[in-house]
């Protein structure tokens, strides 16, 4: 078994790329530039919005984890069929429990649908929001001890980056073919609930400020382009999405159980600072 990671210096990818070497399973990381990669991890260097970049490296590849909403998925998916890859696992979105139209669920939507039609077998990952997406408080944190946060009635089960690593590798290994997995952590917290733990992982006293609708409107129009503020406006101040159920899949899947938010701010401390 050689698994192709895509996305592999971010927070799911990586966290594949960390499972995988974990069990001693080959893997071969696509990146643009030379990083440090743990034992058994072979770096492929690539665009994957530009497939013929490492087209070569799918020899030998029975695995490919491969994130959504690239560009040129159908050539990806034909070099790997060709190649005589024979499973991919696709980190998708909780978005698309909701409304397919908007613009987050719709692309996760395209990706499962082209890898639904090759002949490769397939498991979907949808999981709920990260608990590394906490990094976006990082330049308020630099600033002082107030946290500004969004949808602060709204509680959320985010999920450890490593747990949907555990459970491609499962996936890899033959569990859960043509199967869609929820993946969530093991309780949902407001934010307010999240930046208390934060506080008690840096030993800084610090507080939630809850923004108001307005504000959190005008926050994410400012910050990103109009379709997808609105698609996780809906999520979130809509309800149009359910990531405050906590659903047992990653013990289920993995056999042990999902990593906490405390355990995820104790191990990441230091990237706060």
């Amino acid at each position: 078994m050689t698994i192709l990671i895509t996305g592999a210096t971010g927070n799911a990818g990586g966290a594949v790329v960390q499972s995988l070497a974990e069990q001693g399973i080959p893997g071969r990381a696509l990146v643009r530039s030379p990083t440090e990669l743990p034992a058994g991890i072979e770096p492929v260097y690539g665009d994957l919005n530009h497939p013929e970049t490492f087209a070569d490296a799918l020899t030998g590849v029975t695995g490919i984890f491969l994130l959504s909403g690239y560009d040129n998925l159908d050539v990806l998916l034909a070099n790997a069929v060709q190649a005589g890859v024979r499973n991919v696992v696709v980190l998708s979105s909780s978005s698309l429990d909701g409304e397919l139209t908007n613009a987050v669920a719709a692309y996760h939507h395209a990706t499962e649908e082209a890898v639904k039609a090759t002949t490769m077998d397939w498991t979907f990952l949808r999981p709920n929001s990260f608990m590394s997406n906490t990094l976006r408080w990082l330049d308020q944190l630099r600033a002082g001890d107030e946290v500004r946060v969004q949808f602060p009635d709204v509680p959320i089960s985010t999920i450890h980056p490593r747990d949907i690593g555990d459970v491609a590798v499962r996936a890899f290994q033959g569990a859960h073919p043509g199967e869609v997995l929820r993946l969530t952590g093991p309780e949902a917290l407001t934010p307010p609930a999240q930046v208390a733990i934060l506080a008690e992982a840096l030993n800084r006293p610090l507080t939630a400020y809850p923004m108001t609708r307005a504000e959190t409107h005008e926050a994410l129009h400012s910050s990103m382009p109009e379709p997808y503020a609105a698609a996780i406006e809906s999520f979130f101040g809509d309800g149009t999405v359910d990531e405050t159920t906590v659903t047992n899949t990653v013990a289920t899947v993995t056999g042990h159980p999902p990593r906490t938010l405390h355990q995820w701010t104790t191990e990441n401390a230091p990237l706060f600072t």
